[in-house]
């Protein structure tokens, strides 16, 4: 009799022939991944990283505008104003630090959620940091909370959840002293970017503020306080951080830029085209003779 025929005469018989394979499988892919894990600890011993190497490569690496650019990110926090390194810093560094092994995994979804993690661990001294944590699959919305179905859609919102807490793994494994060190060389990489003049790069900001936020010149003027013609490199950089902001979901426009403020603001064309729009108002003649019965009398 074949196999098959006694798990189908004997169906305890496959049930347990099934649960034996499922194991079987289970720890051949868990000592795979072992194997794997070796792997990257042995290399990691053999070829040590050259901290002043990997030092001079990040910073080396915070010298390209681009990546300066994106660099920070900034929100509004209990009244005082929060920044620190983003998630493009923190992968930038991590990547020239070397001998790291990073990233996010989902682990289980269950109910409309997703159970993922998020890890840093360096291969070399064996310092790890890790984040379990649940994401809703859900989305915000003006007529509330949207489901999703798509599992594109439900990767895309389990991978930007899990962005900042990558970060924070990131940053909680790299020494401190190299992050501050690669903060301060991405300023001095937009202080000294001449791509542009000053006023070109500020006109170019508040055009994207206002495309993608609905966020008003005179908004941001009022938010800084002065006009946009006296801001500085160091303005521009803080609007560089408040669009990363606002990008990586740090914060809201809210949180910048009140919506009062926007309803306070009063429109020049408005104004102009309201003062169109009175009627003009004649002058009578001496003696109260209107313009055209004097023009008559004339003739």
């Amino acid at each position: 009799m074949s196999n098959l025929a006694e798990q189908f005469n004997n169906p305890q018989m496959g049930q347990s022939s099934f649960q034996n394979t499922g194991g079987a499988l289970a720890q051949a892919s868990a000592s795979r991944e072992m194997e794997e894990v070796k792997g990257q600890i042995f290399m990691a011993k053999q070829f040590p990283r050259n901290v002043f190497q990997a030092e001079q490569r990040v910073l080396d690496t915070c010298k390209r505008p681009a990546l300066a650019q994106t660099a920070m990110y900034s929100y509004p926090k209990g009244g005082t104003k929060v920044t620190g390194p983003s998630i493009r810093l923190a992968e930038a560094i991590a990547q020239n630090w070397g001998n790291l092994s990073y990233g996010i995994q989902e682990l289980e979804q269950r109910n409309g959620e997703s159970v993922a993690k998020a890890f840093c661990w360096d291969l070399e001294t064996n310092v790890r940091q890790e984040k379990v944590f649940t994401v809703k699959h859900a989305i915000g919305t003006k007529k509330g909370l949207k489901q999703l179905t798509d599992p594109r859609d439900i990767y895309e919102k389990v991978a930007n959840d899990g962005a900042r807490r990558l970060r924070s793994c990131i940053l909680g494994v790299i020494p401190g002293d190299i992050v501050d060190k690669a903060v301060v060389q991405c300023t001095e990489t937009l202080a000294g970017n001449s791509k542009g003049p000053l006023k070109d790069r500020i006109a170019s900001m508040l055009k994207g503020f206002k495309d993608h936020y609905r966020v008003t010149q005179e908004m941001v003027e009022t938010k800084f306080g002065y006009n946009a013609d006296s801001f500085s490199e160091y303005d521009y950089v803080e609007l560089l951080n408040i669009a990363n902001s606002l990008k990586d979901n740090m914060s809201k426009v809210e949180d910048w830029f009140p919506k009062d403020d926007a309803k306070n603001q009063s429109s020049g064309l408005g104004e102009a085209f309201k003062e169109e729009q009175k009627p003009e108002v004649k002058q009578d003649a001496p003696n109260d003779i209107p313009i055209e019965q004097s023009e008559l009398s004339l003739e």
